[in-house]
This record gives C-alpha cells, structure tokens and sequence, in this order.
C-alpha cells in the first residue's frame, strides 16, 4: 500500500491513478469517495474535513474490498488527519510500504485549481483553509510515520504530468521492491516487466 499525499491541486488524482494503472493496482482518492456518496457535499463546500469516524469506516471498507479482490492500493488523500493516521497506525502499519508527497508551490496550485471547476473550489479563502488545514495535520502525520518506520518521501509535482509520474515510478519501486508495471502489448494482451528493463 502506497500513501500519496498533496495539497489540492498537487496532482494526487491524476498521479494515482496512473500509477494504479502501471502497476495493475488500485487507486482510492478519500475525496471521490466521500463526494460519491453525496452525504457530505455542505461540508466539503465549505473546505471542512468529514468526520473522522465516517471518513474511517468508508475508507476501510474501500481498502478491504481492494484487498479481497486481489488489488494492491494507491491512497489518494488518505489519512488525511491525525486521527486517521492514528488509526492506521496501529490498525495497518504493516500494510503501509511508503508514502509520497506532492510538492507543488501554492500559486501554481491556485491555477491548477482555477481550471478543475468543481463546485467546492471556487472560492480562494475556502482553499487556503483546506490548505491550513493539510498543514497542520501533515507535520504532525509525519512524526507518527517515522515511528513505525514509514518515511514521506518528498516528489517534486512540477512539470509535465509524464515527467512527474516517472519520478514517483522511480520512488514507488524503491518503496515496493518486488512492484512491476504492467503493458500492454499490440495485441493488447497483459505482459509485465521490470521498471528499466
């Protein structure tokens, strides 16, 4: 299980998922989650965090439907507070081969935020809450990693969206040693390989 971590707008959705199609495992993003059940859209309008005990148990059940049909997992955004790290900790550490984080400068993710249109990220001063709010869980996130032995790993998330992929390739099998990407061949049949081969 691979944690990617980033502020709004870092790239999580779009580097998970291709990264879950690479290596033929599967990506959950906390956000897709919580807005595909449509219980939460007020909250997540305002730029506040869903209920920790919610948050958990959606989740769970997503990581274990993963695992029981034979997927490894990407995590989009998830844990995304200290409680939740917290209970990963001592429910899955073992579970955890590394976690990643998308560095982006703020002004470049106002951007990229500007052109999503979704409807919770229109105004800035919503953002810049999210953003408050990431930061003050994720220093405390990484504290609780190091002590089990997970490190966040810092990738640059600037450039063009192959280049930035390739880099968190390049860290995922350092975390994951036995991972291998999946091709597809011309005939469209599934062949694996080694990353560099």
């Amino acid at each position: 299980m691979i944690i990617l971590f980033g502020l709004a707008g870092s790239g999580k959705g779009t580097q998970g998922k291709a990264l879950a199609e690479l290596f033929g495992w599967r990506t959950l993003s906390v956000g897709q989650v919580l807005r595909d059940t449509g219980e939460f859209a007020e909250t997540l309008k305002r730029g506040d965090l869903v209920d920790d005990n919610d948050v958990i148990r959606l989740m769970k059940e997503q990581m274990d439907k993963a695992e029981a049909e034979g997927f490894d997992v990407i995590l989009d955004g998830y844990p995304r507070d200290v409680t939740q790290a917290k209970w990963m900790m001592e429910n899955m550490p073992e579970k955890i081969d590394g976690a990643i984080l998308l560095d982006v400068p703020k002004e470049e993710l106002f951007e990229r935020i500007a052109l999503r249109g979704r409807e919770d990220d229109q105004d800035r001063a919503t953002i810049e809450h999210r953003f408050d709010i990431f930061e003050e869980n994720i220093s405390e996130m990484a504290g609780m990693f190091k002590e089990k032995g997970i490190d966040i790993v810092k990738v640059d998330g600037v450039g063009a969206v192959e280049d930035v992929t390739n880099r968190l390739v390049d860290v995922v099998m350092n975390m994951v040693p036995g991972a291998r990407i999946q091709i597809n061949d011309v005939n469209g049949e599934e062949i694996e390989r080694s990353y560099g081969e």
